[in-house]
């Protein structure tokens, strides 16, 4: 299922950009601005089997969107700025921004020095755990646990289920099995206990991820120190809030910030929904997140911001540059809105 729904993706935005139809279409939907999303940014990996390979893009095809935007019409902005102009209505130039999910360490090491280079704001979404190397980054410990066996076994719904996984096309389809099965799973603690037994079983430490992938306090204020950079909260669990009571989600989003505000001396304004599609965030963390303050937060749902966005400054969509897709055609298809457009079906801005 992943391999064709990558390769009708693909399809679409191959046809919307040869036939011409996303600069025909831009005009009409392509909205005042984007947000643009990235987690990882380092070299390509050898590994065959990588189905985390969609949260990963390289230095190199960061150094050649940087180009396309600085040769583009559009502004680069900080997500401040971004705010200013959806609120007072500033539309006179379409604005890009930059954001980052999860604080990785790559973030500090590849996508800095580029973005410096280039004189780009961006903003970095911090779940407060990780920098504490309290975080669990599941979605790694899974496939590294089917990347190094070739059988697994695995408790699911009170029955024991056996799976072979010695092909690579067996690991992707049970990493797709399985990465579903968990977050189908009722509630953020039946998931994450499930994928701690596992990990536990087959002797991987989800605590490694964190250590090793992720920036410490200290790297997090060397890249606070620059003005180009705006820190943003992420959580302190990277929980899929909707899966949580109402009182856990505040305290998720408000204890993310005085943690974040206690390391670094400044109180994050912004704000990023862990996951952040339907399943993860809808309208009752998006009101939580206004009561609290918070001047924006943004989904994973796929978009281009349009002026009614000033009435859900709390439910952005966000445009995702994803590892499958790592064709420059494919960012000018993205940034013209006609892509999203369609998956949308041309509605122009859902918060529900």
């Amino acid at each position: 299922m992943g391999a064709l729904k990558h390769t009708i993706i693909r399809g679409g935005l191959e046809s919307l950009f040869f036939t011409g139809a996303h600069f025909a279409l831009k005009p009409f939907v392509g909205g005042v601005g984007a947000i643009l999303t990235m987690h990882h940014v380092r070299p390509p990996r050898p590994d065959r089997f990588q189905p985390n390979r969609l949260l990963e893009i390289t230095p190199r095809f960061l150094q050649r969107v940087v180009k396309l935007l600085r040769r583009s019409r559009v502004d680069v902005v900080s997500l401040d700025e971004m705010h200013r102009r959806v609120t007072e209505g500033d539309f006179r130039r379409r604005f890009v921004c930059l954001t980052f999910d999860d604080g990785y360490r790559d973030t500090l090491t590849h996508a800095y020095p580029i973005l410096k280079a280039a004189q780009l704001p961006f903003a970095v979404y911090v779940p407060t755990s990780f920098p504490d190397r309290l975080g669990e980054l599941w979605w790694l410990a899974l496939e590294a646990v089917i990347a190094k066996n070739d059988r697994i076994g695995m408790v699911i719904e009170g029955r024991n289920h056996t799976f072979d996984c010695r092909s690579l096309a067996d690991k992707r389809v049970l990493f797709e099995e399985l990465y579903w099965w968990l977050r189908s799973r009722p509630t953020e603690v039946e998931l994450r206990t499930a994928m701690r037994d596992l990990a536990a079983c087959y002797s991987v430490d989800i605590a490694a991820f964190c250590r090793d992938l992720c920036m410490d306090w200290r790297e997090i204020a060397e890249l606070a120190a620059d003005p180009l950079v705006t820190i943003g909260a992420h959580t302190v669990n990277h929980p899929m809030l909707a899966k949580l009571p109402e009182k856990l989600v505040r305290s998720e989003m408000d204890l993310s910030r005085s943690v974040i505000e206690a390391a670094l001396g400044k109180q994050p304004a912004h704000l990023s929904y862990p996951i952040g599609d339907p399943t993860s965030a809808g309208p009752r963390e998006f009101n939580i997140a206004a009561e609290l303050g918070f001047k924006t937060a943004v989904t994973t749902r796929p978009g281009v911001v349009f002026p009614k966005h000033r009435d859900q400054m709390t439910a952005l969509p966000r445009i995702s540059l994803n590892g499958e897709y790592q064709q420059l055609r494919y960012v000018r298809v993205l940034l013209s809105g006609s892509a999203t457009a369609v998956w949308n079906g041309f509605r122009r801005a859902k918060a529900a």
